[in-house]
């Protein structure tokens, strides 16, 4: 937190200018990114803020200079943060997988926008598939978070450079352009599960690229690859990785809104959850028995919280794209008991609308009439 920061005060800010706040707060000392809409004001508030707390700003020529630069900051043990809108994020696909390769940790967050291609510059959720399940080559997987409001575009930062030092991975924050775009209040307070810059240093000074000098003339060499060429030795290391993937389980993170007493269940994240949750509000005070499970972390899953709420309950996944987190739901609950094919229902969005609320309440209505 910046000096003299009244930690009881709110500031009126953009999900985007949010993230930027966020990352300097908690620790991040370089950005390196490359300008495309609707994420631009997170460079442009970073561009400012580091030079005022000795770090830096570099704006690369290509998102695929910046996503490297970002693995060469992060391979020295800097808290280290890169951003960009979907095609964007395309272009970075190789260098994020060989951080995860190379066992090096770094941020990146994707304020969606409209697609395939160019598309356009409005709220999408497309990116999913590509979050989730490493987007780039190889069996790799970013750990995914993703914001719903401002105050988690803050808050969430945190998390984001405190899971990438704990297991020396990419930490994708997936946003959308709502998300980014939005004004809201928000407190710039360290969340109560924020780790300090010190400790993100602790966690990497066993690995980290700094040379003799600082470790003394008996220190052995060290080596962060992506490349391993001899008998056994990728699968080895494919072996090691899926052991973390697999350990990542345990940052499982989700909200539940009224789905004790819900005979259906809205499974939603980022901005099309809160749309959600406003659809649900206003049913709920009809009478309607309609509750909300949102995922945070959308890998891991939460299937296991998922898979709680399963007996005797319907499912509609809405999200803003042509069906992706469906395929993840369908997983979890596949062969539970009481649940069909037809238990679990989807409604999607279609990239770059703008809706409300009003738009989500019928096709909830039509979920709890259908069998």
């Amino acid at each position: 937190m910046s000096q003299g920061q009244n930690s009881s005060e709110r500031i009126l800010i953009k999900g985007n200018e949010a993230v930027a706040f966020g990352a300097v707060d908690a620790g991040c000392r370089c950005y390196f990114g490359y300008p495309i809409t609707p994420q631009n004001e997170i460079p442009e508030v970073l561009s400012s803020l580091l030079p005022e707390h000795g770090g830096q700003f570099v704006q690369a020529e290509s998102e695929v200079a910046a996503v490297n630069m970002l693995l060469g900051a992060a391979a020295c043990g800097i808290p280290a943060l890169t951003s960009s809108s979907s095609c964007g994020v395309s272009l970075m696909q190789e260098g994020i997988s060989y951080m995860a390769g190379s066992h090096i940790p770094g941020v990146m967050v994707n304020m969606q926008r409209g697609g395939p291609g160019l598309g356009d510059i409005g709220p999408s959720q497309g990116d999913y598939f590509q979050a989730v399940k490493g987007g780039g080559h190889g069996d790799h997987r970013n750990l995914t978070l993703a914001p719903a409001t401002a105050q988690e575009c803050y808050d969430f930062m945190f998390r984001a450079f405190g899971l990438a030092f704990k297991y020396a991975n990419p930490v994708m924050v997936l946003g959308d352009a709502i998300v980014g775009q939005i004004k809201e209040p928000v407190r710039r307070v360290p969340p109560a599960d924020a780790v300090s810059p010190e400790a993100l240093a602790a966690m990497s000074k066993d690995w980290r690229l700094e040379g003799y000098g600082k470790r003394g003339p008996g220190a052995s060499p060290r080596l962060l690859k992506s490349v391993y060429l001899a008998e056994g030795a990728l699968a080895e290391r494919n072996r090691m990785l899926m052991k973390k993937y697999e350990a990542m389980k345990a940052e499982c993170a989700w909200e539940c809104v009224d789905v004790d007493d819900a005979e259906l269940v809205v499974v939603a994240f980022g901005s099309i959850a809160r749309i959600a949750r406003s659809a649900i509000r206003q049913l709920r005070a009809e009478g309607h028995k309609i509750g909300l499970f949102r995922p945070i972390t959308l890998f891991p899953f939460p299937e296991e919280a998922l898979r709680a709420l399963a007996p005797g309950r319907r499912f509609l996944v809405m999200e803003q794209n042509t069906g992706q987190m469906v395929e993840d739901v369908r997983l979890a609950l596949f062969a539970q008991p009481g649940v069909s094919a037809s238990s679990v229902l989807w409604h999607g969005i279609m990239p770059g609308l703008f809706i409300g609320a009003d738009a989500l309440r019928e096709p909830m209505l039509q979920a709890l009439k259908e069998k």
